[in-house]
């Protein structure tokens, strides 16, 4: 049966046992509006301990710009009980604004206190078209972390960037604290399971499947290495016109620069009508064999790099 918790002694109350016996705690982190994706998580955070899986239901609101949909954004929390239920979870955290922010949540008042610093890898990529955000979504995590204690905690890779800046707060600030990269949930149609999805009409959803396809586009055609990998991503992407890029990257697994050869990963943000959505892929490159070459293969438009802004 799952427990619901609304504040911190509630959560205490019902995870003391748990830490007197020593028993691992696993975590999955969300904003609610629970789908398949977040049950992927839950699984596998399952598999990971015995102990109890916390999930945390908690719309940030630091993480929005006042520009952005914060107010817009999905509360299901009926909904997302059952999900959660149905999983096995034996706590939901699911607090109120002024628990987690006491006093009420401001941006200037809680930029006025201590909140984590992601450093420069939070200014490029998602960071650069949401300035603030990651500032607000380490901040956030951070405080769940302290709530909760876990031993292990599960992220989708959906969310690439946030992952990688999740592992590094707690490599740097050295909270012991195993953090889990789930691959991504798809739909048929190849579209990266969102809660933002549901903002988008049929013909939207159409268009959004672009991001995917371009990615797809890109490993293909990797062996060729980086520029063609990129040619062929931002020649699916350029052939919809209802699609407004904010960037596609080229880089290595901890977002650095594209390695000639081996592992990296392709990133991709745009704006189908009003939303804003997300994708990313695991990619291997390889250097361009002259006996494979191919028309694409190594040329890409001109004054291409690893990575391409709209402007």
């Amino acid at each position: 049966m799952t427990r619901l918790a609304h504040t911190r002694e509630e959560l205490d109350d019902l995870l003391d046992d748990a830490r007197h016996e020593g028993a691992r705690i696993a975590f999955v982190p969300t904003m609610g509006a629970l789908h398949e994706g977040h049950a992927s998580l839950m699984r596998g955070a399952r598999q990971r301990t015995r102990g109890p899986l916390v999930v945390s239901i908690f719309v940030n609101p630091m993480q929005f710009a006042p520009t952005e949909d914060l107010d817009r954004y999905p509360r299901t929390l009926d909904a997302d009980l059952e999900v959660c239920e149905a999983e096995g979870v034996d706590i939901v955290f699911a607090p109120s604004v002024e628990e987690v922010y006491p006093g009420g949540f401001s941006h200037e008042d809680v930029r006025r206190g201590v909140t984590v610093a992601p450093g420069a890898l939070a200014e490029i990529l998602d960071g650069a078209s949401r300035p603030g955000h990651f500032d607000g979504v380490l901040t956030v995590v951070a405080k769940l972390f302290g709530l909760v204690r876990p031993d292990v905690a599960v992220f989708g890779q959906k969310d690439y960037q946030q992952l990688v800046l999740i592992r590094r707060m707690v490599a740097d600030l050295c909270m012991g604290i195993d953090v889990v990269g789930a691959e991504t949930v798809r739909e048929p149609d190849g579209l990266a399971l969102s809660s933002r999805n549901r903002y988008l009409d049929a013909e939207q959803r159409r268009t959004a499947t672009a991001l995917s396809r371009a990615l797809r586009a890109a490993q293909d055609r990797a062996s060729y290495g980086v520029p063609a990998a990129r040619w062929a991503a931002m020649s699916v992407l350029k052939a919809e016109p209802g699609l407004e890029l904010d960037y596609l990257a080229l880089t290595s697994p901890d977002l650095g620069e594209p390695p000639e050869t081996g592992e990296g990963r392709i990133l991709v943000a745009a704006r189908v009508g009003t939303t804003r959505l997300i994708d990313n892929m695991p990619i291997t490159f390889d250097r361009t064999d002259p006996g494979q070459t191919t028309p694409e293969a190594g040329t890409a438009p001109a004054g291409s790099t690893a990575l391409e802004r709209s402007s």
